[in-house]
């Protein structure tokens, strides 16, 4: 992350005036991060710089991505006591944070089977970059980062233009390096949406049985193989095994984000065995 963004972090996380860390001697201390459950691990880098500024030396095993068992050891922590209490909390948020959202992307990739798990833009403001990097170390696909990534026409733009004159005007505006994507409802609609040379078709809120069906005429009507087909809303851990085998090539799961728990993290200092 900036530097710019860490600091304003840390302001948020100490305030003007630490009195819960300045109570302690600043002696030297060990330390170590242990995972309190089992899941996927994220957000190694922003915790390292997080301990680096403070001046505290940060050593792991792990790598994003990587898989972490109950009460394993994280990072093994060695500076001093004050540093490591200023930088505790705020290195865990990131590693709860991050790491919960990589958890829940591998397992909706796992029962998935087979389409991608892409996340969406339903995300912490201020805090995006991260979330979608956590959605890269669960397996997952991070789809747009902001409303410049690509053309998508939404179900709010269909109303404004109608489908046909929207898919007209985001052409004028797409080049080739920019995809234009289209929300459907209907099979009729998916149908039209392919003849018109979209590169992506979102079936919005459709069931499995509609898509199924859509996804069979666009096979029919020699459609399918140019395009891209992505599920979007109403998809659960509970239901999204059966949106994978429609046939589509991407899921997009907004509550990767929005309604991942964090992952049970926390931060010891080890006693000093010499003083015993």
């Amino acid at each position: 992350m900036l530097l710019t963004e860490l600091e304003r972090f840390i302001e948020e996380d100490l305030g003007y005036d630490d009195v819960s860390c300045n109570m302690i001697p600043d002696c030297r201390v060990h330390a170590e991060v242990i995972a309190k459950e089992f899941g996927i691990i994220a957000g190694l880098f922003e915790a390292t710089q997080i301990f680096e500024y403070f001046e505290i030396f940060p050593t792991t095993d792990f790598e994003e991505g990587d898989l972490v068992q109950e009460n394993e050891i994280i990072f093994n922590l060695d500076g001093g006591a004050r540093s490591i209490l200023k930088a505790e909390r705020l290195a865990l948020n990131f590693l709860g944070r991050m790491s919960g959202i990589a958890t829940l992307t591998r397992q909706y990739v796992e029962r998935a089977a087979g389409p991608g798990i892409a996340g969406t833009r339903k995300t912490t403001p201020g805090f995006r970059k991260f979330e979608k990097k956590g959605i890269l170390a669960g397996g997952g696909d991070p789809h747009r980062f902001n409303l410049s990534d690509a053309i998508m026409i939404k179900d709010n733009h269909i109303a404004v233009l109608g489908l046909e004159k929207a898919i007209m005007s985001a052409k004028k505006m797409a080049s080739f390096t920019r995809k234009i994507e289209v929300e459907v409802e209907t099979v009729d609609d998916a149908v039209h949406a392919a003849k018109m040379g979209v590169d992506i078709i979102m079936f919005d809120n459709m069931t499995v049985n509609e898509i199924q069906k859509a996804i069979k005429i666009l096979n029919e009507k020699g459609l399918r193989d140019n395009i891209i087909l992505e599920a979007s809303g109403g998809i659960s851990i509970e239901n999204v095994d059966k949106y994978g085998k429609t046939g589509v090539d991407v899921i997009s799961v907004g509550a990767i984000t929005h309604s991942s728990n964090w992952l049970d993290i926390s931060l010891r200092i080890l006693p000093d065995i010499t003083k015993e």
